[in-house]
């Protein structure tokens, strides 16, 4: 019950992620301090969890370090918080949720074949129908029909997922060498704020001002110490105890969850086609997970292999 509990509280820290990110954008924090200032945070909580520098087996491994950090911390979450900044959190909250469709794309791409490809390929199907439907109908409402804005929100969404299923892919190769999971997130946390610093010359002064105000301050802790230092704790002992097959099902609840996070801390509307695409994505996402699920093992070992959208 410890670990359905914890994964259900992971979850429920990720998909409010996407509110508190547009509360900072709204407070005047451009997307790229949002960005320093969380993982900052994040892997100054780590230092203390694992001060000791993580040694490596082989210096090759450095590369996938360095990949996951550009992939995972700098682009991933860059892409997203730029698109928060176009179209609306519950768009990008169903959009990011994806995530694991490309993760199962990648592995057809690298010969693993669904146990039944054809309820993955109707649940891929599902799943985007029900984002291109959330997308232009949130688009619509909180934007007053600015379609362009929208359409560059989402695609920068579109691509966000896609950079997160590569970055799960390289932590999957990183984990398989044995790594002990919270000093190598330390790592890779470590290599995003060193890509993360060149952006830092055309970026403006600090928001020092903004830092001041308690809605930012508490936005920015939840982010930087909940989401991204405590939840990787909480999620890697639900996947060590329920395995990452059970763990992975709570996926399912983040467009949900995000859509009623906004609605009730944004504002966001939440009309029928909002809901309908809402229950499309939910549905397309269970149906072609369940595609792979005869092909893993009952009980997959604490690792970031499960594909999850950690915002």
């Amino acid at each position: 019950m410890k670990a359905h509990l914890l994964a259900l509280f992971t979850i429920l820290v990720w998909s409010t992620t996407f509110v508190a990110t547009k509360v900072l954008i709204a407070a005047g924090l451009t997307p790229l301090w949002i960005l320093v200032i969380r993982f900052t945070l994040g892997f100054l909580a780590l230092c203390c969890l694992r001060p000791r520098r993580l040694p490596l087996a082989d210096r090759c491994h450095e590369r996938l370090f360095a990949a996951a950090g550009l992939a995972g911390v700098t682009c991933y979450f860059l892409l997203e918080n730029i698109a928060l900044t176009f179209t609306s959190a519950t768009a990008v909250g169903a959009i990011a949720a994806t995530a694991p469709l490309f993760c199962a794309l990648i592995m057809l791409a690298r010969g693993s074949r669904p146990a039944a490809p054809a309820p993955f390929a109707l649940g891929f199907a599902l799943a985007m129908a029900g984002i291109v439907l959330v997308g232009s109908a949130s688009g619509k409402a909180i934007l007053a029909g600015s379609a362009e804005a929208n359409f560059i929100g989402c695609g920068l969404s579109f691509a966000a997922a896609v950079v997160w299923a590569i970055y799960s892919t390289i932590v999957g190769r990183i984990a398989e060498a044995g790594y002990e999971t919270l000093a190598a997130t330390k790592r890779i946390f470590g290599w995003g704020l060193l890509f993360m610093a060149p952006a830092l010359l055309v970026a403006g002064p600090a928001p020092l001002a903004a830092l001041a105000e308690p809605v930012v301050t508490g936005n920015l802790l939840f982010l930087g110490l909940g989401a991204s230092a405590a939840c990787f704790v909480t999620w890697n002992f639900a996947v060590k105890h329920l395995g990452a097959v059970v763990t992975s099902t709570y996926i399912y609840l983040v467009p949900a969850l995000t859509g009623t996070a906004s609605v009730i801390v944004l504002g966001e509307p939440l009309t029928a086609p909002i809901v309908g695409g809402l229950g499309l994505t939910i549905a397309g996402l269970a149906l072609s997970n369940r595609s792979h699920e005869k092909k893993r093992v009952p009980k997959d070992p604490p690792s970031e292999q499960t594909c999850i959208t950690e915002t």
